[in-house]
């Protein structure tokens, strides 16, 4: 029975993908899904052949009309699928996505999903139903279809959440993408958490305008409406705004800003002749054993550079309590905790899917590539 038929809990199979491996990967549910997104391709195949949607009233005056379904088996790459061919009454009806005696679909499953990664132009679209299908369709028939798959893309991102997240990472990362004739620069959002059991899920994908403190405000507010109800470390750069938009929407949420950002910052201000010096000094900080004395180190800090270095030196004072929090915790958290690493990570995957096209044709297929790229 394949994934799309009623006896198949889609809900339920959906809300068991923790990671996008469980989604795309091998024997995840996109795959397991292909056989019930190949009948939706036969239908709407039978609804161009016969001119008229299923259940249409008044629809059999064109003298042909269904004639129930064949079941039949077809070979992936992931093992048998099941499916069940529309047929009509005049016998006429020749399918093109899995044609009369063709026994395998292993290199039709990959085609759908790349499709999109690939960047979702009609051209590009329509070249790859070509070789699906060895003819031409029209754009409505593409856009059908690829509306079904997109559906499952969709289902994902709007999944039920758990209710708490001892750990949640947000970061973005910047893509150019054609939008009203025009290449603009997006912002992708990434929502990565750790799970009570300490797994991984990426929690959600969003695409923006650039990087700001409103738009993260949104996806707060989306998680919790998903069902998360508590975070306690929130870990995050230094983008104005963000912390106090988090605790907006969970107020209990401790916010640990990433170390390394902090100290990027910081070596802006810093002539290179005293980097390495005014790193020891900030090694002494976030390597301290206790808050208290990294506190003081922090005032050494202030001490010896404030006059030579504001701008390097104030941020530490500045958003301390933002910084401190990993310092609550065992070595074995702080380090997990103290920097966006994982998330950053994470981006890195992206990139290496997405490095060969400079610019997305739109924000979906921007956020396709990046779910394509996603090993957890």
């Amino acid at each position: 029975m394949n994934a799309l038929n009623e006896k198949f809990n889609f809900d339920e199979e959906l809300s068991k993908c923790k990671t996008m491996d469980d989604l795309c990967g091998k024997n995840g549910l996109v795959q397991r899904l292909i056989g019930g997104m190949v009948e939706k391709m036969l239908e709407q195949e039978m609804e161009e052949h016969l001119g008229y949607q299923k259940h249409e009233r008044g629809s059999k005056a064109a003298g042909n009309s269904r004639n129930g379904k064949i079941p039949k088996t077809v070979q992936s790459s992931y093992g048998p699928v099941n499916i069940e061919v529309p047929r009509d009454r005049n016998s006429d009806f020749e399918p093109q996505v899995v044609k009369k005696r063709q026994t395998s679909i292993s290199a039709f499953e990959n085609k759908i999903i790349s499709m999109y990664a690939r960047g979702m132009t009609t051209r590009d679209i329509q070249d790859h139903i070509q070789e699906i299908y060895g003819a031409e369709i029209s754009p409505t028939t593409v856009s059908h279809i690829t509306e079904k798959v997109l559906d499952v893309a969709k289902e994902w991102q709007t999944r039920p959440l758990e209710k708490t997240y001892p750990i949640t990472y947000f970061d973005a990362i910047h893509y150019k993408v054609r939008q009203d004739g025009k290449v603009v620069c997006k912002a992708a959002y990434t929502c990565l958490g750790v799970n009570l059991d300490g797994r991984k899920e990426v929690l959600g994908l969003w695409v923006g305008e650039s990087e700001g403190a409103k738009f993260w405000l949104r996806i707060f507010t989306e998680l919790k409406n998903r069902g998360v109800q508590n975070i306690f470390v929130s870990c995050m750069d230094g983008l104005k705004g963000m912390p106090e938009a988090i605790q907006a929407v969970f107020p209990m949420a401790d916010i640990q800003l990433c170390i390394i950002h902090m100290i990027r910052n910081s070596l802006k201000y810093v002539s290179h002749k005293y980097s390495k010096e005014f790193i020891k000094d900030l090694k002494l900080i976030y390597k301290a054993e206790t808050e208290e004395k990294a506190w003081d180190n922090v005032i050494e800090l202030q001490k010896k550079w404030e006059a030579k270095y504001p701008l390097a030196v104030n941020p530490w004072i500045a958003h301390w309590e933002n910084v401190k929090t990993f310092f609550k915790f065992p070595e074995a958290i702080r380090t997990i905790i103290y920097t966006t690493n994982a998330v950053e990570s994470l981006h890195r995957q992206f990139r290496k899917t997405t490095k060969n096209r400079s610019v997305f044709p739109n924000p979906s297929s921007t956020l396709f590539s990046m779910r394509e790229g996603v090993k957890l």
